[in-house]
């Protein structure tokens, strides 16, 4: 009897153990944003209307038809005169790039934010475990993640992925691969660094489908000091809740809409296919379709199972005009929306989609303006601004959303760990935003173009 008694004393210690295990190794899984610092060029870097115009002046290959594509598409971008380019431009070599001019752009983001980052955070260089480095259009031997760990003298035994070519949602696959190595590796942390290289990137030739990208991306970057140490929650700003990726490379019409290639003359550029909407609607709702349950209350899904049955009943009758609002209410699980700063169609499609209000908008557009499109990194822009207007409370939720190359949705959900006030990127401009009116320097400018004939039309001297 006193046998089976300690049996089962045993059994009920080891039963006591392995709830202690499991929940002991969830709590060293969770993913942490311990800090974040938005890269700012210096203002000799700042891409005014004037000066735009020259840039767009100077490029000999357009005729009459893409010079006047190229600034109605500047004119409707909803993209002001504050954002930044990189040096190539200023010099007037964006046509005949080097590799160190690509090379010397990220240095300087790297040397700069980084180095903010260390300082504001107290932490230094020794204390990162991963470190994760994202610059789609820049491969360079050695690597630009090795050339980090050079500058700072990083330890020995840092794990390192260095991603390329995974486009404008690279720094949502960046905190993917973080959040799966805490899974499997305690107190740790990690770095995040994301940007992209404009200087060899940019289009000499006229085709209309790849001069596009030149008006469209401007100089960001973002570096993000993430961890799974429990002793450090109580510093974290936000808590990873769940991150969802949707790959659609399988599909020739969906791999092929948004890729670098050459033209028929042999300048490299990158084109954006007329299918562009289409793939980037398809990928994004299957990304919703599986973040949903995810991230919203039962009684919302439930009551969309239930419209959704009864409009089955009915027929399925499709109502015609305007454009589709999706039947989840996605604020309901969602306080804040941070949305990809693609372009003014890109916020404003996802803004119907989701049946978002100028309120829940206004991050984007915002920084959509004042940075402009700042590829992967530029999410955390629209982060910061909402941090900057002191809208992130404990525990209400943000909802990002980036699409990418490939053609790829990812979204992620986080969950404000703390009240945050702002001090970031955004503290010298903050209070001249939302302005009454937003204004369109190139508008102002370059308006006229929109209503030009084509047949009078002629290029400035």
């Amino acid at each position: 009897m006193e046998l089976l008694s300690f049996f089962y004393f045993c059994s009920f210690l080891y039963f006591l153990f392995t709830i202690w295990k499991h929940f002991d190794e969830k709590r060293h899984q969770e993913c942490y944003i311990l800090s974040y610092q938005c890269y700012k060029p210096t203002d000799d870097r700042k891409l005014n209307t004037e000066f735009s115009g020259d840039v767009i002046k100077r490029t000999k290959n357009l005729g009459l038809n893409e010079y006047k594509f190229l600034l109605k598409a500047v004119v409707s971008s909803g993209i002001g005169e504050q954002t930044y380019g990189p040096r190539i431009m200023f010099a007037a070599r964006e046509d005949s790039p080097t590799l160190d001019d690509g090379i010397s752009e990220m240095d300087e983001f790297f040397h700069d934010t980084i180095q903010k980052l260390f300082d504001k955070s107290g932490f230094s260089p020794s204390d990162i475990d991963v470190l994760v480095v994202n610059v789609s259009m820049l491969s360079s031997i050695p690597s630009l993640s090795a050339r980090i760990i050079n500058h700072y003298k990083l330890r020995h035994d840092v794990k390192v992925f260095n991603l390329t070519g995974m486009g404008c949602s690279a720094s949502l696959i960046s905190v993917d691969i973080v959040s799966r190595v805490f899974k499997s590796h305690k107190n740790i942390n990690a770095l995040v660094v994301t940007s992209e290289s404009l200087s060899p990137n940019w289009y000499s030739g006229n085709d209309k489908s790849m001069i596009l990208s030149n008006c469209l991306f401007r100089s960001g970057g973002c570096v993000i000091l993430l961890t799974n140490k429990t002793a450090l929650k109580n510093r974290a700003m936000f808590k990873l809740k769940c991150l969802i990726r949707t790959h659609h490379g399988a599909r020739d019409e969906s791999y092929g809409c948004c890729i670098q290639t050459e033209d028929d003359k042999g300048n490299t550029g990158f084109h954006l296919g007329k299918n562009l909407p289409k793939a980037a609607t398809r990928a994004f709702v299957d990304n919703l379709r599986e973040i949903a349950p995810k991230i919203l209350p039962i009684r919302e899904l439930l009551q969309f199972l239930v419209m959704s049955f009864m409009k089955k009943l009915k027929g399925n009758r499709k109502q015609s005009g305007g454009a589709k609002t999706s039947a989840v209410d996605f604020k309901t699980g969602v306080d804040h929306f941070c949305i990809h700063t693609g372009g003014k169609a890109v916020i404003d499609g996802i803004g119907v989609s989701l049946g978002l209000e100028k309120y829940d908008l206004e991050p984007a557009r915002m920084t959509l303006h004042r940075f402009g499109n700042t590829s992967a990194s530029s999410l955390w822009y629209v982060l910061a601004y909402m941090e900057a207007k002191k809208r992130l409370k404990k525990g209400e939720r943000v909802l990002m959303i980036s699409f990418g190359a490939g053609f790829k949705c990812n979204s992620c959900l986080w969950e404000v760990a703390r009240d945050l006030d702002g001090g970031n990127v955004w503290d010298d401009c903050i209070d001249e935003y939302p302005p009454e009116s937003l204004a369109n320097p190139f508008l102002e400018k370059y308006g006229w173009i929109q209503h030009e004939d084509i047949a009078t039309f002629k290029l400035p001297e």
